[in-house]
């Protein structure tokens, strides 16, 4: 288990990496306006999420996450479909944004615990279902409350526009789990950023 520590300037330029990956990832239906699907733009966030835990960690990965959340809310258009500002809480997505900085923790906390491959799939899978369940969840209590709802609209609806980008996420959740593997065994482990991490072991 990690120790709080302060960042050193190592953590903060490669958590500043993933920010920026985020995204690259988020606005990807830029230049394919075709991969937004009953409202829901078909993004690559979710894998960089999940590669944020696995390679940055528990600590760091979460926080990366929560800053770009933050800088989205403060009005930077980083989040999908170059959005931003304080208005996308209430946007039926917003769930999936929170969901980054739980699925980068949960991923990152089970890499920390046995760095083999195996695990590094399951974590990578699980995170993705943590996305999934987050995402849906939120979407369907803002469409509920305090969004205008579509004809017809249920809970069965939004797993069906859900169940659209799923394979996508399925097949690059494994992906992640697959690179973060080999980039821990061919560099990262020798890095002076996994020794800082290590050196701050309890």
């Amino acid at each position: 288990m990690q120790n709080n520590k302060r960042f050193t300037a190592l953590d903060l330029t490669i958590g500043s990496v993933f920010i920026a990956l985020m995204t690259v990832g988020a606005n990807i239906t830029s230049i394919a306006p075709f991969m937004v699907v009953g409202g829901v733009p078909i993004t690559l966030q979710t894998f960089f999420a999940i590669l944020a835990g696995l390679i940055l960690g528990s600590r760091l990965g979460a926080i990366s996450m929560l800053v770009y959340m933050l800088l989205g809310l403060a009005g930077a258009p980083i989040f999908a479909q170059f959005k931003g500002g304080a208005s996308t809480l209430i946007s039926p997505t917003f769930g999936f944004i929170v969901s980054f900085i739980v699925i980068a923790y949960v991923a990152g906390k089970l890499i920390e615990k046995k760095r083999s491959f195996p695990m590094y799939i399951t974590a990578a899978l699980i995170a993705m279902i943590i996305n999934y369940l987050l995402g849906a969840n939120w979407m369907y209590g803002a469409y509920m409350l305090w969004f205008d709802a579509p004809e017809g609209f249920s809970y069965k609806l939004v797993w069906y526009w859900l169940a659209v980008p799923l394979p996508k996420d399925i097949v690059l959740s494994i992906g992640a789990g697959i690179f973060a593997h080999r980039l821990e065994k061919s560099f990262i482990s020798k890095s002076m950023f996994r020794k800082q991490q290590h050196q701050n072991v309890a």
